[in-house]
């Protein structure tokens, strides 16, 4: 048996190990992905907090009302978080590289045509929905990426890369607020625009992870194969192939003297013979041609269908994830929480401007105070939570507690300092976001985590929508920003009701779960 044959038998008995062990897995080229998600969220998640730089700068171009200006920036926040589910079908059609450089397109095309803009209507497609869709196509494989590459280190790489919202929510603020006052913000946008195309080169990092295919380690073989058949083969061998190879040469060369010395009409007749030939070739194509074109349509949409289907078991098929009590109620918080970490990003620059705050007190936005304490906020909480000794969901609460207590207490703050102190709180408590996997894991189980995320990451979506529209809305008829803040604390106190509801209907599952147990007992000592 050759060398070549030998490496064929052992490669499938050893490729699992050999994925396990690739120096791309939790090394290597999985930094290079966690970079990739780092920009992503700095360009996608940074850009939409920020966006409360051009709420006030509509306010004043369109003089629409608050609540009709909110429902652009909650239109996009809001459809990047819905469309997840959605976007998970293309993932798995087109694979994540394909979707994130669409995404990035289309990102920065809303931005662009947006800088066209002749009313908040129009933003609502350019802007919203246009950038929205965008952003969501390339957000998602963002957070999938890193978790095919990474599986040792995944809690570590998923926290690195999601501080990317904190530190883009502070650079992008400070910079379109400097593009709006320096160059306006139709040009702002422009740029911005420009800046977003970035997503393009962040997706094309995104190469697929190796264990995805087998055709890569094979290829990898191929090149060894070669080297090991070349060292093998003596010399003699070599030299009988370059006999060879000269022969067929001067065969060719003999080939081409006859036809030379062949009269004219001879070739003018073979030429007539070749061109014959072509015409046959052109019409057995042309007669296939569609054939081929139906084969490749059946083909896609069974490739559709088998991925629409997957997507939709894997969303809605699974049964136990909508049987648990508790993460029902979990996916009620999330539509209640959202909107009070959405609501200051959109509004607190134009709260700030209504205060006539001085410019010396308002160099660093109160948006960038909570980015800033958003990363640390982040990085300590989920240190504290996987301590053996603390409980993830106790964390998850008294989080959620000081960030609701916050919320009631920033109306009441007059001052900068004041102000700026209750959002760096609502910051650092803002970084519960660490802790939600592992709660929702604790909730359904690692099996489901995957699916039960994507819901909650679609009701966050649903509140991040609605919510900064009612906010602006209540602003319209009270003339204050102070009830707005009261009503979405008041939200988010029922949210955290359906929190404390935890205890009762985990007990009741566990006396459910105790019942049907005894009760399959019977029926087998019954049986027996």
């Amino acid at each position: 048996m050759s060398a070549c044959e030998e490496v064929k038998v052992h490669k499938p008995e050893e490729k699992s190990e050999q994925i396990e062990s690739h120096p791309d897995i939790d090394g290597g080229w999985g930094w290079m992905i966690c970079l990739a998600s780092f920009m992503a969220h700095v360009l996608l998640m940074g850009s939409h907090m920020a966006l409360g730089i051009l709420y006030v700068e509509w306010l004043e171009e369109f003089n629409e009302s608050r609540g009709l200006t909110a429902w652009v920036g909650s239109l996009t926040i809001g459809i990047t978080l819905i469309v997840g589910p959605i976007i998970g079908l293309f993932v798995g059609t087109c694979g994540c590289r394909k979707t994130t450089i669409i995404g990035g397109l289309l990102t920065a095309l809303g931005w662009v045509i947006s800088a066209y803009a002749t009313n908040v209507y129009y933003l609502f497609i350019s802007f919203g929905l246009t950038a929205g869709i965008g952003s969501g196509m390339a957000y998602l494989p963002a957070i999938v990426m890193v978790g095919q590459y990474f599986k040792k280190r995944r809690a570590l790489a998923q926290g690195l890369s999601t501080t990317g919202t904190g530190f883009g929510t502070f650079i992008m603020t400070l910079l379109l607020k400097y593009l709006c006052t320096e160059y306006g913000w139709r040009n702002a946008m422009l740029i911005h625009g420009a800046v977003n195309l970035n997503l393009c080169v962040c997706g094309a990092l995104m190469r697929p992870p190796p264990s995805s295919s087998s055709i890569q380690i094979e290829n990898q073989s191929q090149p060894e194969c070669a080297e090991t058949l070349q060292k093998e083969i003596p010399n003699s061998d070599r030299v009988a192939h370059a006999i060879d190879m000269d022969g067929i040469e001067e065969h060719e060369t003999s080939k081409e003297e006859e036809t030379k010395s062949l009269s004219l009409e001879e070739v003018s007749e073979l030429q007539e013979a070749e061109n014959k030939d072509r015409v046959k070739r052109e019409v057995i194509f042309k007669e296939r041609y569609p054939l081929r074109i139906l084969k490749t349509l059946s083909q896609l949409a069974n490739i559709l269908k088998k991925s629409f289907w997957k997507w939709y078991s894997s969303y809605f098929g699974t049964a136990a994830v909508f049987s648990n009590k508790v993460f029902i109620c979990f996916v009620f918080w999330a539509l209640c929480a959202y909107c009070s970490f959405v609501i200051p990003f959109i509004h607190l620059p134009e709260i700030v401007k209504l205060y006539g705050f001085e410019e010396k007190d308002n160099k660093v936005p109160l948006t960038s105070i909570i980015a800033i304490l958003h990363i640390f906020g982040k990085i300590f909480l989920g240190l504290i939570s996987d301590l053996p000794f603390i409980n993830a969901w106790n964390v998850f609460l008294v989080a959620n507690l000081i960030m609701c207590i916050c919320v009631f207490i920033l109306p009441l703050m007059h001052t900068f300092t004041g102000m700026a102190t209750v959002c760096a709180i609502i910051g650092f408590s803002s970084g519960y976001f660490s802790v939600m996997p592992v709660v929702t894991e604790d909730l359904v189980g690692l099996s489901n985590l995957a699916n039960a995320y994507g819901i909650i990451i679609s009701a966050n979506g649903i509140s991040a929508l609605l919510g900064p529209p009612f906010a602006g809305w209540i602003y319209d008829v009270t003339g204050k920003y102070d009830y707005s803040f009261y009503f979405c604390g008041l939200i988010y106190v029922i949210g955290i009701g359906f929190l404390l509801l935890k205890p009762c209907l985990q007990k009741q599952n566990d006396t459910e779960n105790k019942s049907k147990q005894a009760t399959e007992a019977l029926h087998v000592h019954h049986d027996e």
